[in-house]
């Protein structure tokens, strides 16, 4: 089991790498502000149709601009949900959405969290899924990495006052990155099996007789861009555990390759745009390191199971509640690792039926942001903030001001740095308190004692840092929790990204010093080292008291009988 479980990590960070390597030097072309081989005249064409050719934005425009786009994003999308009901592209007649739970879901697309507090196939129609969720996976895709290519422009540039313009980092990203490889994948689901269609639902007589409704609908273009822009939204409410959404073996290992691609690209297009691949590399073997290790705990966990199975003559230990056989214990627990670590919410096996250690991996994974190649733009931005933060522990060691690609790290990117880190910590906690402490809380949950706690804490963890996973077994969907949750997403996506432009902002207007004998260097071991320990330093001051409270005590109620 053990070299299987290895042949497994190993070959698909081998196939992940391969990939993410081309992919990186377009990625940095587009950081650059070039155009792409043969896009130039169709880009000439939508800048006069927009009104111009774009223009270099500040700090302040650039994030004006993102929240502007994204709020009219998100009032598109809840009048969409609300008046489903008189939409086209309906067969099944499904009626709009309460507010509540339009607002939650509204919000969930827009952060790219795809939290989904429904059921897809009962509860959305078609003309919603695509041109309200496929559209909203595209466009939060592209606004992560657009903030990154604008604090990349802050650690590259020098003497500037601009990070480009929001508006051609959207456009570039969506069209020339986004919708190609999104197209190539769709076509590949399809080819395996995956549906798309536009029919109304199927009935169909079971071998016992029984009838049955099948639902249909346009799965993989919204399959492709959930994995890829890292979004997770399912179209039906089983998420790719469902055999019309994640049919085969391949198609199971492609989406989590999606998963990974342009997080891993963009470590690659990092070192490409600061001419110097090791800083690139640097950030991408401390990712690696610590996947490896959760995906291996993880792994063990599962495999070991629970021992009191044993006891009562069980053949084995090894956990399959709530997995599917075709996938197994291994792939299973890997793809848990890859969609936490990753800002993506998708699921092919219940979290909420892991071991309690099983289960302490990836709500910890997005306890610490999300950080582990992370979500597209998010992941890189969020390791980078901790990069901010290692350098200016090893300056305060050595009695030294932090510095950083050659730029130095004075108090207002350390302030800007802190409030970033410190955003979502504060809202998983205030979050899971708030809904201890009340009875709105409180009946949504349906297990009693720790496990409870960790659906709660779970729950909250993943609007917080935008995944969208759930434990399950919590009863989200009631005003109190579509609320709370729609808070967490909207504050831990726009609340991080408002510092990292800033941070972005100063950085653009400083002259690049060259390194001097007492300079920390960043692009060897010795920096992965301290970055790792960085965020497991954050990470376990932060969120141990509380993993205390919920998956530590019911593995030790487990091993106590």
């Amino acid at each position: 089991m053990a070299a299987s479980a290895f042949l497994l990590i190993a070959s698909f960070l081998l196939a992940l790498f391969i990939l993410a390597r081309p992919l990186g030097n377009v990625l940095a072309r587009l950081i650059y502000g070039e155009s792409l081989p043969g896009t130039r005249r169709l880009e000439s064409v939508l800048w006069r149709l927009a009104g111009g050719t774009p223009q270099e934005m500040n700090w302040r425009q650039y994030l004006l601009a993102i929240l502007l786009f994204n709020a009219l994003g998100l009032l598109l999308l809840l009048a969409i949900l609300l008046g489903q009901g008189a939409l086209p592209l309906n067969p099944q007649q499904l009626p709009g959405l309460s507010w509540h739970l339009a607002l939650n879901t509204a919000v969930s697309f827009v952060t790219n969290t795809n939290w989904q507090a429904y059921s897809g196939e009962t509860t959305l129609s078609y003309f919603s899924q695509i041109v309200g969720l496929t559209v909203q996976n595209f466009l939060s895709a592209a606004t992560g990495i657009a903030v990154v290519f604008a604090l990349i422009r802050g650690f590259t540039r020098h003497n500037a006052g601009t990070l480009g313009n929001a508006w051609a980092d959207i456009t570039r990203v969506t069209l020339w990155v986004l919708v190609p490889i999104a197209l190539v994948i769709a076509l590949l689901f399809i080819q395996q099996g995956t549906l798309q269609n536009l029919l109304p639902y199927q009935p169909a007589t079971t071998l016992e007789g029984a009838q049955q409704l099948l639902p249909m609908g346009p799965v993989a273009s919204q399959e492709a861009i959930k994995m890829l822009g890292t979004n997770g939204g399912g179209f039906f409410n089983a998420n790719s555990a469902h055999p019309f959404e994640n049919p085969t073996a391949l198609t199971n290992l492609v989406q989590m390759l999606a998963i990974f691609l342009i997080p891993a690209a963009l470590c690659f297009a990092f070192g490409e745009a600061c001419g110097d691949q090791r800083q690139g590399r640097v950030i991408l073997w401390a990712m690696t390191a610590i996947f490896v290790i959760c995906a291996a705990l993880t792994m063990a966990a599962e495999v070991r199971g629970n021992p009191h199975f044993l006891a009562l003559g069980a053949d084995s230990a090894v956990n399959m509640e709530g997995k599917e056989s075709r996938f197994g214990v291994l792939v299973s627990s890997l793809y848990a690792v890859v969609t936490t670590a990753a800002s993506c919410g998708a699921v092919n096996a219940m979290h909420d039926s892991f071991t309690a250690l099983g289960g302490l991996i990836p709500l910890w994974l997005m306890q610490i942001g999300e950080v582990v190649f992370g979500g597209v733009g998010s992941g890189l931005y969020g390791m980078l903030l901790f990069v901010l933060l290692a350098v200016f522990i090893a300056g305060l060691m050595i009695g030294r001001t932090p510095e950083y690609l050659g730029k130095k790290i004075d108090v207002r990117e350390m302030k800007m740095t802190a409030l970033a880190i410190l955003v979502t910590p504060t809202l998983v906690l205030l979050g899971s308190a708030l809904a201890m402490m009340t009875e709105a809380g409180r009946s949504a949950i349906f297990n009693p004692g720790p496990h409870g706690f960790s659906e709660v804490l779970y729950a909250v963890s993943s609007a917080a840092n935008n995944n969208g996973s759930a434990f399950a077994g919590l009863s989200a969907s009631t005003p109190f929790w579509n609320l709370l949750l729609a808070a967490c997403m909207l504050i831990g996506r726009f609340a991080v990204i408002a510092p990292v432009l800033a941070i972005a902002g100063s950085l653009v207007a400083k002259t690049a010093q060259p390194p001097s004998p007492g300079t920390l260097p960043t692009g060897g071991p010795l920096f992965v080292g301290l970055l790792i320990g960085t965020v497991l330093l954050v990470g376990a001051l932060t969120f141990i008291p509380a993993l205390a409270l919920g998956p530590v005590a019911e593995h030790l109620m487990l091993i106590h009988g």
